[in-house]
């Protein structure tokens, strides 16, 4: 009961916020001006600001687990490969395959993560070890993936050569990417911030996940996200069951067991993060399908991680 009442405590939440962002659309008090400004400022500062501040204050390199961070790195290396496949196999409506990929792999790990495992563990030791396995993934694929698929607009990255250009560009300057490097650069030194420094990065990635979640619920359009249903709840499936359920025995297997195999229920199993929703309206893809698929599986997510986690936790696992 005391797992269940936790991870209704850690979604519902977040659902909440988002309903109030669409409920202050709907009185006129945010308008769509705000939700594309809102968007640009969570994508190039406060969602890079958020994890460069999670890195930098843990000591990553003295802890690093090499085995897990490959085991993480190469599940999720797999599982964006085989849905960005099968996408392109079964979905005819190209302009929303960019969209579909992104909200089926990409975990809300930075926030989800580190909750977790301060609750049930005391400590958060392997959270930074899997954001630095798996996020730059996360990115550079939406990068990649949301250049190469046609979107909403047609297909706005050019073709052949300056596809492959202007995805390594976007990788580039990807502001999320730029904030794991940085973040990683200042933990191997060991970077201490003067107070005004710290308190002022404090501040702003404080900011990053209500804002996000305003955005989201603000940007969210009901009527068209009817017609997304379908593809809504496959990503939903492969987001909270298909993926934990075909990976973490592979943890178990390879001998990982409590903070560690949490933490890979978490990257597995976590609801779609709101960046995603931020990327895919930044790049002209499918902002309605994208903030379905984050709803939904929030939503879910109290129900499918209260189930993982009970059946973990009754094999002494977790």
């Amino acid at each position: 009961m005391s797992n269940f009442l936790f991870s209704v405590n850690a979604t519902l939440p977040v659902f909440l916020v988002i309903l109030l962002g669409y409920f202050l659309k709907r009185i006129g008090m945010l308008g769509p001006e705000f939700v594309k400004q809102a968007n640009a400022f969570n994508f190039k500062v406060t969602l890079p600001v958020l994890l460069f501040q999670e890195l930098v204050n843990n000591d990553v390199v003295s802890s690093l687990d090499i085995p897990f961070m490959a085991l993480c790195f190469a599940v999720t290396l797999v599982s964006i490969i085989a849905i960005w496949v099968i996408a392109r196999l079964v979905i005819k409506d190209t302009s929303i395959i960019g969209a579909f990929v992104q909200g089926s792999y990409r975990s809300s790990v930075a926030v989800l993560s580190v909750a977790f495992l301060e609750s049930m563990y005391g400590g958060a030791a392997m959270a930074p070890q899997m954001i630095i396995a798996v996020v730059p993934l996360y990115n550079i694929f939406a990068v990649v993936v949301m250049t190469f698929e046609p979107g909403l607009s047609g297909d706005w990255a050019g073709q052949g050569k300056d596809k492959i250009r202007t995805a390594l560009v976007n990788v580039v300057k990807n502001p999320i990417i730029i904030g794991i490097v940085l973040g990683v650069i200042g933990s191997v030194i060991h970077l201490r911030l003067p107070a005004i420094g710290e308190k002022t990065v404090s501040y702003v990635a404080s900011l990053a996940t209500p804002l996000a979640l305003i955005t989201l619920g603000a940007g969210f359009e009901g009527r068209k996200a009817l017609a997304k249903i379908p593809p809504t709840i496959w990503a939903s499936v492969i987001k909270l069951v298909l993926l934990p359920g075909i990976f973490l025995p592979v943890f178990v297997w390879m001998g990982f067991r409590q903070d560690a195999l949490l933490t890979a229920l978490v990257m597995l199993s976590s609801p779609t993060t709101p960046s995603c929703y931020i990327m895919a309206e930044t790049m002209g893809h499918d902002g309605v399908l994208t903030a379905s698929i984050v709803v939904a599986t929030t939503l879910l997510a109290s129900v499918t991680l209260t189930g993982w986690i009970f059946l973990f936790h009754s094999l002494g696992m977790v």
